[in-house]
C-alpha cells in the first residue's frame, strides 16, 4: 500500500495493520475539498516564494486536472485521500509533485478539509430547512381553518386546526436554521499552516490561504487548530435535534395514517407494502426517519467518547471522527428529503379530523373559560365542569349534545348560557391570544412565519 511515510521504516507494516489504519473510503467525501484546500496551499507558496511561481502553476494546473478527471482516477490502495490525490498529482507532473506539502502536514490539511466539507454541506442544509419551512407555511395558510384534536399525553385535549399544528413544526426548523448558521460560523475559521501542531519555519501566509478558501481568520494557536474537533460534535448535536423533530414528525404521520385515527392517507410513492398482506400501506419511511434517529444521536456521543480522554496534538483516533459526520449529514439530507415529500404528497382526511373533535369532551376548557369570566374562581369552575363531564357520562352524552334540561339536572349551578361554548368551531376561533389557533392569531403568525422564510437566513428565532 503507497504511503507518505515510512523512510525511517525497516520494515514494512503488516497487511491486517495497513487495512486497519486505511480511510480512504470515506475520505473520499472529501476529494474535492481536499484539492480546494492544495490550490489555496500551492498559490500561497509561489507568492511566498517558498516555490517558483512557474512550480506554483504547475500544481495548481495538475490539481484542478485531477478535479476535472474525478475520483475515478485516484489510487484506492493507499491511506487516504490525501495520498490518493498527491500520488496522481505524481503521475501527472512528476517530482514536482512533491513539493505540494512543503509546509504543511496532513494534521492541518485533513481539519481544513473536514472544515470546508462542513461549510458546503451546511449550505445544502439551509436550502433543505427553507424549502421544507416553504411547504409547511404553504399547507398553514391552506389548512388554518381545518378542525382537528390536539392532543397532551397523547390524549384529546382542545381542539385546535391542522394548519396550527403544521405551523408548530415551521417553527421547530426555525430554531435549528438558527443553530446550523451559528455553526457555519463557528467552523469558519481556518487551521491550514499548522503544520502537525507547530506552525512551520517556512515563511507561510496563512491569512491569504483562509482568505481564498472563504474563512473568516486563521485559527491563532496551531496546537489549537490541530486538535479541535468540538466543530464536528457541534454538527453531530445540530444533526442530532434536526433528526428529533423530523422524528417527531415521523411519528406523527405513522399514527395518523393509521385506521385507528385516519386523518391523512401518505401517497404509494413513499409508503410500502406487505409480501404477505395485500391489504398493507405501510408509513416504511417514516419509520425508517424514527429509527434513524437514534443513528444520528448515538454518532455524537461516540464522538464524545472518543475525544473525552485525548490530549492535545493529533491523536489517530480522531480518523473516527469523520465516519458519524458523513453519516448524520446524509441522513439529515435525506430525512429532510423525505419529509417534504411525504408532507406534500399527504391527503388529509378533513372531515375525518373534524368529525373526530365532537364527543371528546375537548371544550371542557372552554365550560371552565366561560365560568371564570362569570366570577367563579377558575379552580372552582374546574370542579364544577369536572362532575358536569361525570354527568354526561352516566347519561351517555357528550358536551355538545347537553340541552338546557339535561344541563339543569347535571349541573344546576352553569347558566344556560354555558352551552353556546361548547362547540369546538367556536373553541378555536376563540383562542385569540399570541401564538394560539384563533383566525386572527393564526394569521398574525402566519404573515411573521412568512416574513421570516422571505427572509435570507434563519437570523431571527421569533
Amino acid at each position: 500500500m503507497k504511503k507518505l511515510w515510512g523512510g525511517a521504516f525497516s520494515e514494512t507494516t503488516a497487511e491486517l495493520v495497513d487495512r486497519f489504519g486505511q480511510s480512504i473510503e470515506t475520505d473520499l467525501n472529501f476529494w474535492q475539498e481536499d484539492i480546494i484546500g492544495s490550490v489555496a496551499h500551492a498559490r500561497m507558496l509561489g507568492a511566498q516564494g517558498i516555490i517558483t511561481p512557474e512550480e506554483a502553476k504547475l500544481l495548481i494546473d495538475g490539481l484542478e486536472k485531477i478535479h476535472e478527471e474525478g475520483p475515478e482516477f485516484l489510487h484506492l490502495d493507499v491511506e487516504d485521500v490525501h495520498t490518493a490525490i498527491e500520488l496522481r498529482l505524481h503521475e501527472l507532473l512528476g517530482d514536482v509533485a512533491g513539493k505540494l506539502h512543503t509546509a504543511r502536514s496532513r494534521n492541518d490539511q485533513v481539519a481544513t478539509d473536514t472544515r470546508l466539507y462542513l461549510h458546503n454541506e451546511l449550505l445544502i442544509v439551509f436550502d433543505l430547512i427553507k424549502k421544507l419551512q416553504g411547504l409547511l407555511l404553504e399547507k398553514g395558510e391552506l389548512y388554518k381553518s381545518s378542525l382537528m384534536p390536539g392532543y397532551t399525553h397523547q390524549q384529546r385535549a382542545q381542539p385546535i386546526t391542522l394548519g396550527f399544528h403544521l405551523m408548530a413544526h415551521f417553527w421547530g426548523l426555525q430554531r435549528n436554521g438558527w443553530r446550523a448558521e451559528r455553526l457555519f460560523e463557528l467552523a469558519n475559521y481556518c487551521p491550514l499552516g499548522s503544520a502537525a501542531l507547530a506552525g512551520t519555519s517556512f515563511p507561510i501566509d496563512r491569512k491569504a490561504t483562509a482568505d481564498e478558501l472563504g474563512f473568516i481568520a486563521p485559527i491563532p494557536n496551531a496546537l489549537d487548530a490541530t486538535s479541535d474537533r468540538s466543530y464536528i460534535l457541534d454538527a453531530l448535536h445540530l444533526c442530532g435535534l434536526i433528526m428529533i423533530d423530523l422524528s417527531r414528525i415521523s411519528q406523527e404521520l405513522v399514527l395518523f395514517s393509521g385506521r385507528e385515527f385516519g386523518f391523512v392517507k401518505l401517497s404509494d410513492s413513499v409508503t410500502t407494502g406487505s409480501s404477505i398482506m395485500p391489504q398493507k400501506r405501510n408509513p416504511d419511511m417514516a419509520e425508517l426517519i424514527r429509527g434513524r434517529t437514534g443513528r444520528t444521536l448515538a454518532n455524537w456521543t461516540t464522538l464524545a467518547t472518543t475525544m473525552k480522554g485525548l490530549p492535545l496534538g493529533y491523536n489517530r483516533d480522531t480518523q473516527e471522527d469523520k465516519p458519524p459526520l458523513f453519516d448524520s449529514l446524509r441522513k439529515v439530507k435525506d430525512s429532510l428529503k423525505l419529509i417534504y415529500l411525504m408532507l406534500d404528497t399527504a391527503d388529509w382526511q378533513i372531515e375525518r379530523m373534524a368529525t373526530s373533535v365532537r364527543g371528546d369532551f375537548s371544550t371542557a376548557t372552554d365550560l371552565a373559560d366561560f365560568l371564570a369570566t362569570t366570577g367563579v374562581p377558575f379552580r372552582q369552575a374546574h370542579e364544577i365542569v369536572g362532575k358536569l363531564v361525570i354527568g354526561c357520562n352516566t347519561l351517555g352524552c357528550t358536551l355538545e349534545e347537553l340541552t338546557p334540561e339535561t344541563l339543569a339536572e347535571i349541573a344546576p349551578e352553569v347558566p344556560v348560557e354555558a352551552l353556546a361554548v361548547l362547540q369546538p368551531e367556536g373553541s378555536v376561533k376563540r383562542r385569540e391570544s399570541l401564538g394560539g389557533p384563533g383566525p386572527v392569531a393564526m394569521d398574525a403568525q402566519l404573515a411573521h412565519a412568512r416574513n421570516l422564510w422571505e427572509t435570507e437566513g434563519f437570523h431571527h428565532i421569533a
